[in-house]
């Protein structure tokens, strides 16, 4: 790319750090609830497939259901916080996640089920958009792929955590249910324990719920609304000084004022397009290079293998360890190494275990290899996708886009993220069928090359630079 965005404006005396990571963290609890609502799922497959019947078609809605709610909370999501704030739409989905934890936990048939899981979707969808959005729009250029890379974090969390409850709550079904003195609490945590693994999201809900109470509206949606009185309060606190909250303010104000265009005029405009058609690019591509695969059909995949379900669930529980890990090392490098150079090592290393994986599945019994293995290439391969594609994805559709359309445009770019996630959670099971699994990792390994394509040639480094620089980049 030969144009180049001008360096950050602001010194780190001027940075409220500690401020920025506080507003950062509690819209990170909507990642949270995001990881936990998309894992738990695979803790509950064949214990809801037995009890209700359910064959390779009805298996894959029961897991792709949600992802249906998923694509509608997302097609949503920046319609409405562009027009009714970024915080009230987060509150939005505290709620639906609520609702959707205590109605699965009840659900007296599969159908109920089924809605509650799309009820819970919807709340995905929402919050997918929304907190990156959030946290992109309150932190300082210097701090926001970090700060937006703890969204990803909370994700990944939220994966480990139910991969947790999963394993503890199949255990304890197996082991302690009995002395359960409630008829109620034997079905739920016992006797069918699955309705435990779902119904505990509530906890975390209820916590994100409350906690949104204590943020503020992001300032450059208040900006855009022209209420500069409260941006002004929320960017005092934001930075150290008033002159530098008066700074971003001005920024902001001369970007946002100086575009009069509408929301769709202005989106189709063809730098602003472009930017739209790549970030829908790589979310969507992002999702056949297997890691939502691995993430929701592990457990599957390793007893297929031979393990019990018992181990299965324990090896889950390692690769979502080496999810939060690789994220958290993700977190910390992400602004120093940069966003494309992240990705360039990170893909090339997931096409190697990609690969491995494959041959395991070839020869790996013919020669007597150990189950083990299979564990280290799965955990090696999602290190290699959590420290990369995971990471960067969010924290570059967060800050591609125009203020005037941010929300639009991410919920656009949203869309095909999961459109992309809801066919291969329908598609996995088949293509394990008739693929077979080493078939299968191969095609995964081969949709890596586009990403990495686009990502050299279409994608600028954005690392360091400010929102409005980004935004300047695109329409220049």
């Amino acid at each position: 790319m030969k144009k180049t965005m001008p360096a950050p404006s602001f010194t780190m005396k001027e940075i409220n750090l500690r401020y920025m990571s506080f507003l950062s963290v509690v819209a990170a609890l909507g990642g949270f609830l995001f990881g936990y609502d998309t894992a738990v799922i695979s803790g509950t497959i064949s214990q809801v497939s037995a009890q209700f019947g359910l064959g390779d078609i009805e298996q894959g809605w029961y897991v792709g259901c949600a992802l249906i709610g998923s694509i509608l909370g997302v097609m949503a999501a920046g319609w409405l916080s562009d027009r009714f704030g970024r915080r009230n739409v987060m509150l939005l989905s505290a709620v639906l996640f609520s609702v959707s934890a205590i109605g699965c936990a009840i659900s007296a048939d599969v159908g109920q089920l089924v809605f509650y899981r799309i009820v819970g979707g919807v709340g995905i969808g929402v919050v997918s958009i929304v907190s990156p959005l959030y946290i992109s729009e309150v932190s300082a250029a210097q701090y926001r792929g970090r700060l937006v890379a703890l969204y990803q974090l909370a994700i990944t969390v939220g994966f480990l955590g139910a991969y947790l409850v999963n394993f503890g709550l199949l255990h304890f079904a197996l082991n302690g249910a009995e002395r359960c003195t409630s008829a109620a609490l034997y079905k739920i945590f016992g006797a069918e324990s699955w309705r435990g693994m779902l119904g505990v999201e509530t906890f975390p809900a209820l916590l994100f719920f409350i906690a949104i109470f204590f943020i503020p509206e992001s300032p450059r949606w208040l900006i855009l609304k022209r209420q500069d009185a409260k941006a002004k309060r929320t960017l005092r606190r934001v930075f150290r000084s008033e002159t530098a909250a008066d700074r971003q303010l001005a920024e902001t104000k001369t970007v946002v004022q100086n575009e009069t265009r509408s929301e769709w005029t202005t989106i189709l405009r063809p730098g602003i397009r472009k930017a739209v058609g790549i970030g829908a690019a790589i979310a969507i591509l992002g999702q056949f290079m297997g890691v939502n695969a691995v993430l929701y059909y592990g457990p599957t995949i390793f007893e297929n293998n031979g393990l019990s379900g018992g181990d299965s669930l324990f090896y889950q529980v390692m690769v979502g360890l080496a999810n939060m890990v690789a994220t958290i090392i993700a977190v910390l490098i992400i602004d120093k190494v940069g966003r494309k150079k992240l990705i360039y090592y990170g893909v090339t290393a997931m096409i190697v275990f990609l690969l491995l994986t494959a041959c395991y599945f070839l020869q790996g019994k013919a020669l007597g290899l150990p189950d083990v293995l299979l564990l280290v290439f799965f955990m090696a391969y999602i290190f290699s996708t959590a420290i990369s594609i995971s990471a960067v994805i969010f924290v570059l559709l967060s800050e591609m886009y125009p203020t005037k359309v941010r929300g639009l445009a991410m919920s656009v770019a949203g869309l095909s993220l999961w459109v992309g996630t809801f066919l291969i959670g329908q598609l996995t099971p088949w293509l394990l069928s008739h693929l077979t699994p080493p078939g299968t990792f191969i095609l995964f390994a081969l949709m890596c090359i586009p990403y990495m394509l686009i990502m050299w040639k279409l994608v600028p480094e954005t690392t360091g630079k400010s929102l409005e620089a980004i935004e300047q980049y695109w329409e220049h």
